[in-house]
């Protein structure tokens, strides 16, 4: 089948030129627009196509201008920098030879549009190179869309996917949703989800407007109210296909270059490598990509790996004793097993194996179903006997082993007796290893990132919400496929990262000596879990609700009569109507805030928002913990398990959910106290083992200022050696005040703090902590220099390094938007200290778990930021607490000494 490509010009403009340094010939002309249009021309190209063009918006009104006067008067004028790339831009693409496409009167997707469907009435495959998301209106058998820039493509079910609703639907979705960049109104407060779960109920808009009666809540009142001016919108988010155009889809065949226009456009515009291949009767395309004369990127481009196995898979079901025993004799050989199970459950503390997949050969895979139990089953191995007979091979830890989040798969196979060894690689993490922003980890994004490839998808098997059924009753064959498929993809991703690991020699380091290494150690942390006191817990409930009691109460008196706190229309009304506080911070529709931070910046101007704020505190603590942590301890161990994750925080920080066991808040009373119920058994103690200050030592350690690592070596209080230092004072001479204020410098400056954000954290004007900086960076210099340095050294490699080489892409650094750019460069001075604490607590975990694998009287339980949380018996404790110090302390050789703080109790909270 013939196929048309249709490039969204105007949309990978404004793209390019957002997204893209801003890059700037020797005349000082912007060019990075025409860097990005390039690149993308330059894919597509390589993709191939009979027939293309690429479409823009057309100057002057449009229909819809007509239709509705408001119609994007939201959107700001063109930059200026931009404004002068069109020209040019439009001069190379013809050059090039593509034809080009600005009909007046309607938009660039109305062309679009009307071509798609031309091409699909004459059978001709349509791709869409875009970005917008208006067109998934489009898509259908023969239309497809594809985002150049970020590599991902939409077919029908990606569009259901993505939004939750059929192609056809996308029209009516958007009405509902509304399109605040282009000013077009929709129903107040419907977002994504309510648009979808209205479309799954009625299966278009008039049948939801025919119906509105029925939908309850203010968000009903909504709809109703918004129906007058719904089909407006209707007509304002529908590409048109009715376009009259004076080309059909067969006139736009690709043209001969224009040699000599390119060479002059080439020389002007400096790229220089272009122009060189251009007269060597090359690849133009590929020139002109790699010509930008300045500004590193600020990460790798999604490259699709060309020399690994890119075909179709070919799976087998394994049902019979005979392939078992073929498949057994493959993995006694292979030089690599990827591994995969199959499960009743994404908890892997409660999760029962319904098959297991394999491959051994990038392409071939299998999968061995043994818990299928839906009415009418094929007959299965059973599991007892599949997972006996792979144990020893799982167990070997001279047989290498690759898996996708493999840490679940090991923790779900600890159930059945088998202590999986050898795990030598996991693709998630070899991708967060290699760039740890640059996409979603999951197996589904990154087949599509490196590999081009398409996965089937678990909904598309088990479906989703309220309907999702559990894969043991998916049929054999429909999960057979989906099954294996997870395992040759693994392979296959694995031959695509690996090689790019192994050249960079400071991320292999990474990923070989700290990410694999503390897999088992965060799986075995997971599986003993941690035991809670749950009589502890409610009367802790108990106590929160009679406090949320009294402040409430306190709410009513200040504001003169009751309210729900709860309701921010309600507490909106009373702090800006009725007492005319301030907005001093605004949602994006322009109405006061009455968020956390808007909150904290009227504390000072009534007790009303700090009474709130106490009240949401406590009630978070309520929901989140006390009211929560009795009902998740598993039946099945009497105890709380948390999950570890590795590959969530770009800084390398191990996160945890269900329970999140870092954000148990330890600066209030209250919060403090939920760590009592975290309890030993009896005869047990809990030891807590916490690094000092570890992020302070470390910015002592790399930028190698002399007083700073004075003050660390000489062990002395460093606050206060910092203050005596800015205030020129003898240290015991030091004041509370200029202790709290060095400590806020010392901590605030690795986290970018302006003098605002001191003033306004010590309570003192902003020329007065303008002044303590001053202070403080002529008596550190070397802090001052450090920070200069790696501000400079990740602008130029577009990344910062831990002291182990971990790296942190920051995409921000040259964002045209102010704020975003000083965010990037806040986070990358923050970046390195955080990154190598993360570094080293988790080496100080792979040292202590390796020492303790031997002993039966304690038990590493939790890891919360810079701290241990270990389960000792009562005969052990003295020795565990010198062990514990000793390999936390010899985690990392710094200039400075890893000070380790060791408490013991009989809860978390006693033992700080």
């Amino acid at each position: 089948m013939p196929t048309l490509t249709l490039i969204d010009g105007s949309s990978y403009l404004y793209r390019a030129f957002h997204a893209l340094p801003p890059l700037t010939n020797a005349h000082g002309e912007p060019t990075g627009a025409l860097f990005g249009i390039v690149n993308m021309l330059r894919t597509t190209m390589k993709a191939g196509s009979d027939y293309v063009a690429f479409v823009c918006d057309a100057p002057g009104r449009t229909f819809r201008d007509d239709l509705y006067p408001e119609y994007k008067a939201n959107r700001p004028s063109m930059p200026d920098d931009l404004r002068a790339q069109v020209e040019p831009m439009m001069k190379i693409v013809g050059a090039l030879g593509f034809p080009i496409l600005c009909v007046p009167g309607v938009e660039a997707d109305d062309v679009i549009g009307t071509l798609a469907r031309q091409a699909s009435a004459a059978g001709i495959h349509t791709v869409i190179s875009t970005g917008d998301k208006d067109f998934a209106q489009l898509v259908g058998t023969d239309i497809i869309l594809i985002n150049t820039m970020t590599n991902t493509t939409l077919d029908i079910e990606g569009v259901i996917g993505k939004f939750g609703v059929r192609p056809e639907q996308i029209v009516d979705y958007l009405t509902l949703v509304g399109d605040s960049i282009d000013n077009v109104p929709g129903v107040e407060k419907c977002g994504p989800k309510t648009a979808a779960k209205w479309l799954a109920e009625y299966p278009d808009l008039d049948a939801l407007i025919a119906n509105a009666a029925k939908i309850g809540g203010k968000i009903g009142e909504n709809l109703r109210a918004a129906i007058p001016r719904l089909p407006l919108s209707r007509e304002l988010v529908t590409i048109r296909v009715d376009v009259p155009l004076d080309q059909a889809p067969t006139d736009l065949a690709m043209r001969p270059r224009d040699v000599e226009a390119l060479r002059e456009l080439y020389a002007r515009y400096d790229f220089k490598a272009a122009l060189k291949e251009l007269e060597a009767g090359g690849d133009s395309f590929a020139a002109a990509a790699a010509s930008a004369t300045a500004a590193p990127a600020p990460a790798p481009a999604p490259v699709v790996a060309t020399d690994v196995f890119s075909g179709p898979g070919e799976y087998e079901l394994v049902t019979t004793e005979d392939r078992l025993a073929a498949w057994l004799e493959k993995l006694e050989t292979a030089p690599l097993i990827a591994f995969d199970t199959e499960t009743t459950s994404i908890d892997a503390m409660r999760a029962e194996v319904v098959g297991v997949s394999l491959a051994v050969e990038p392409g071939k895979a299998c999968y061995i179903p043994v818990g299928h139990d839906y009415p009418g089953a094929p007959a299965q191995l059973s599991r007892e006997h599949v997972l006996g007979a792979l144990k020893p091979i799982l167990e070997d830890p001279t047989r290498p082993k690759v898996g996708q989040h493999g840490k679940y798969d090991i923790n779900v196979l600890s159930h059945y007796g088998i202590e999986v060894r050898g795990l030598a690689h996991d693709t998630m993490l070899e991708s967060y290893i290699l760039n740890a922003t640059a996409t979603r980890h999951d197996m589904d994004s990154l087949a599509q990132r490196y590999l081009g490839y398409t996965t089937v998808k678990y909904e598309e098997v088990c479906g989703k919400g309220a309907k999702q059924i559990s894969f043991s009753q998916v049929d054999l064959d429909t999960a057979g496929k989906y099954a294996a498929e997870d395992a040759d993809i693994t392979l296959r991703l694995h031959h695509a990262l690996w090689p790019r690991l192994e050249a960079e020699p400071s991320l292999r380091s990474v990923y070989l000596d700290i990410e694999i290494p503390v897999v088992p150690v965060l799986a075995r942390m997971e599986r003993t879990g941690v035991l809670i006191d749950a009589n502890e817990l409610r009367m802790q409930s108990q106590q929160l609700g009679k406090r949320m009691v009294e402040l409430q109460q306190k709410a009513y008196a200040a504001a003169g009569h009751e309210f729900n706190l709860d309701s921010p229309k309600q507490l909106q009304a009373v702090l800006f109507d009725e007492l005319g506080l301030p907005a001093k911070v605004k949602t994006p529709t322009g109405q006061p805030s009455t968020n956390e931070e808007a909150l904290e910046a009227l504390a000072d101007s009534h007790e009303l928002p700090r009474l709130i704020l106490d009240y949401r505190g406590l009630a978070k603590l309520r929901s989140t913990y006390t009211d929560k942590l009795a009902g998740i301890v598993n039946p099945r161990t009497g105890r709380v398990h948390t999950s570890y994750h590795q590959g969530a925080v770009a800084t390398g920080r191990i996160s945890s959910s269900d329970p999140n066991l870092q954000n148990i808040p330890v600066r209030t009373e209250e919060g403090r106290r939920i760590r009592q119920a975290f309890v030993a058994p009896p005869g047990w103690r809990i030891v807590a083992a916490d690094y000092s200050q570890i992020e302070l030592r470390i910015m002592a350690h790399l930028s190698g200022d002399e007083g700073l690592v004075r003050a660390f070596t000489e062990g002395g209080d460093v606050h206060r050696a910092t203050a005596a230092e800015v205030f020129g004072v003898a240290p015991d001479d030091v004041t509370t005040n200029q202790r709290r204020a060095a400590k806020a410098i010392n901590f605030g400056l690795m986290y970018g703090m302006s003098a605002f954000g001191l003033a306004r954290q010590l309570g003192v004007d902003r020329g007065e902590a303008s002044d303590y900086m001053a202070r403080y960076f002529s008596r550190f210099a070397g802090v001052r220099a450090f920070m200069d340095a790696t501000r400079e050294q990740a602008h130029q490699r577009g990344y910062v390094e831990t002291l182990f080489g971990r790296r942190l892409y920051l995409e921000n650094l040259t964002s045209r938007n102010q704020a975003l750019r000083a965010g990037a460069e806040r986070a990358a001075i923050n970046a390195p200290m955080q990154g190598t604490a993360a570094d080293i607590i988790k080496r100080a975990m792979i040292s202590v778990a390796a020492w303790i694998a031997p002993r039966d009287d304690v038990r590493l339980l939790m890891q919360v930021h810079d701290e241990l949380v270990l389960e000792v018996r009562e005969d052990a404790v003295d020795a565990v607490k010198a062990g514990i110090e000793a390999h936390m302390s010899g985690a990392a050789t710094l200039s400075v000494p890893l000070q380790v703080s060791v408490g013991v109790g009989a809860n978390w909270d006693e033992a700080h």
